[in-house]
C-alpha cells in the first residue's frame, strides 16, 4: 500500500510498504476512504516537534472495514466507520467516565495518511454508521475523527450552556468546529477572533455573532467591550500558544470557564492570576470516543456539516502539497483521497 512519511520538516513523501495485518485479536483493518492533514501535524513538519527518524504520519480517518481480529464484535467487515486518534478499550474506569483519550490502555493512531490502517482496540475505538453514507457526506464524517470532536470538547470543557456568551480563540479547523459546538450547545452569542477574512466567512456561516481581529491585550480588551466589561462566559482556546492561552484567560468572566484543546507549546500559566481571576480550566485530548455516535447522527441529520473546513482537496499522492498549502495558510484543512 501507499503511505505517508515525514523524514524531516519540510520533507513528507509517499512510499509502498506492505499492508497491515492483524495483529492482536481486539484489531480491525480498514481501507481508507479520506483522510487529511492536521494542524497538529505541522509541528513536526514545521521542526517545532523532533521529527526523529522517518516515521508513518496522520491520525484522522474515516473507512471501511475490511478484517477484523477474532475478539471484535462491535463492527463487521464491509462497514464504514469513524475512530478517534487514541485507539481504547470502552471498558476501564477511564473510559466508562468518558475520558477515552487517558483509556488505561490506549494507543495513539498514527500512519493513517495511506490506504490502509490497522485500528487496535477496535470494539472501544470504531463507530459504525448505518449504511453507507453519501460521496457529499464523507468529508464532515472525517471531521468527527479529530476536528470536530475536540471543537466539542472545548465547548464541553467550557460548559458552554443554552443563552451563554462564547469567545473562540482560534480560527483553524478545530476553532471553526468549535463555533459549531457553541452553536448547538444553545450559545446565544458566539465571538469568533479571526483576522483572516476567508475564516471569518466560515465562522459567521457556523454560527459566529461577533468577529474578532485584534490579538493580545488588544484582543482581550476588544471581548470585554462586547461583553459590557464583564467578559465571555465560556472561552475555547483551540491553538496552544503562550499568547492564546493568555488571551483566552483574561477573556473569561470571572466564575467562567476555558476549555483548552490546542496541543500547548511553551505554555505557563501563572498560578496567582488563575487564582484571584476565578476562572475554571479543563483541556486536553479530547475524548472524540464519547462524542461520535452523537455527532454522527447530527451529520447525517443535516444539522451540523464541518466538512466546509477543508477547502482543498487532494490525491494521497499530492500529500505534500496540502502539508505546504496549510503551512503557508493557503488553506484551512486538506483532505486527502487514497
Amino acid at each position: 500500500m501507499r503511505q505517508t512519511f515525514i523524514y524531516k520538516p519540510g520533507d513528507i513523501r509517499v512510499e509502498n510498504v506492505p499492508d497491515p495485518g492483524i495483529v492482536s485479536p481486539t484489531d480491525a483493518i480498514i481501507r481508507i476512504v479520506a483522510t487529511c492533514v492536521c494542524g497538529s501535524d505541522l509541528w513536526d513538519y514545521r521542526g517545532i516537534n523532533p521529527a526523529g527518524e522517518p516515521h508513518p504520519i496522520g491520525h484522522e480517518y474515516a473507512g471501511v472495514v475490511e478484517e477484523i481480529g477474532g475478539e471484535v464484535s462491535a463492527v463487521k467487515p464491509g462497514q464504514f466507520v469513524i475512530g478517534s486518534f487514541f485507539a481504547s478499550d470502552g471498558t476501564c474506569p477511564i473510559c466508562r467516565a468518558g475520558y477515552q483519550t487517558s483509556c488505561l490502555h490506549r494507543e495513539f493512531i498514527n500512519g493513517c495518511q495511506a490506504e490502509l490502517a490497522r485500528i487496535p482496540l477496535a470494539d472501544g475505538t470504531l463507530v459504525a454508521t448505518a449504511g453507507q453514507p453519501s460521496g457529499e457526506l464523507i468529508p464532515s464524517l472525517l471531521a468527527l475523527s479529530d476536528v470536530m470532536g475536540t471543537g466539542w470538547y472545548a465547548a464541553v470543557a467550557a460548559e458552554v450552556k443554552p443563552g451563554s456568551t462564547v469567545a473562540v480563540v482560534g480560527d483553524g479547523a478545530v476553532g471553526l468546529c468549535a463555533v459549531i459546538a457553541a452553536r448547538e450547545l444553545g450559545a446565544e452569542r458566539i465571538i469568533a477572533m479571526s483576522r483572516h477574512a476567508s475564516r471569518q466567512k466560515l465562522a459567521a456561516e457556523f454560527g459566529a455573532t461577533d468577529l474578532v481581529a485584534e490579538r493580545g491585550e488588544e484582543g482581550v480588551a476588544r471581548i470585554k467591550e462586547l461583553t459590557g466589561g464583564i467578559g465571555a462566559d465560556s472561552v475555547l482556546e483551540c491553538v496552544g500558544l503562550p499568547e492564546s492561552m493568555q488571551q483566552a484567560l483574561r477573556s473569561t468572566r470571572p466564575g467562567g470557564n476555558v476549555g483548552f484543546v490546542g496541543v500547548p507549546h511553551g505554555v505557563q500559566i501563572d498560578g496567582e492570576e488563575l487564582f484571584y481571576s476565578h476562572v475554571a480550566l479543563r483541556g486536553g485530548p479530547a475524548p472524540v470516543r464519547r462524542f461520535l455516535p452523537d455527532l454522527i447522527d447530527r451529520v447525517l441529520d443535516g444539522r451540523i456539516n464541518p466538512g466546509k473546513v477543508f477547502d482543498l482537496t487532494l490525491p494521497l499522492d499530492q500529500v505534500a502539497g496540502g502539508y505546504r498549502a496549510m503551512d503557508e495558510r493557503r488553506a484551512i484543512k486538506a483532505l486527502l483521497r487514497p
